[in-house]
């Protein structure tokens, strides 16, 4: 391999790995904001559990619960307790 054809490959790799990213970064961004908002359902969880021999509330400490908190936020707080109460 000469080296034209060494920089025809990197200039085809780079296009490759810009075109690979624009195609990803969507995806990407959405993966990143739900593990984002899961880790701050674990966080409300945790702050939950701290509280609860005052407030006499008591969540699970565990990755779904996290999730629905930090798919639904708020909202899904509220389901949890709900389904607590019910349950």
């Amino acid at each position: 391999m000469d080296l034209n054809q060494k920089i025809l490959a990197a200039i085809l790799a780079g296009f490759f790995l810009v075109a690979l990213i624009r195609v990803f970064r969507s995806p990407f961004r959405l993966a990143l904001k739900l593990l984002l908002n899961t880790l701050m359902g674990f966080l409300a969880l945790g702050a939950v559990r701290l509280t609860a021999g005052l407030t006499g509330i008591a969540l699970g400490l565990n990755l779904w619960n996290a999730l629905v908190i930090g798919v639904l936020g708020l909202p899904g707080f509220v389901l949890l307790l709900l389904v607590q109460w019910v349950l």
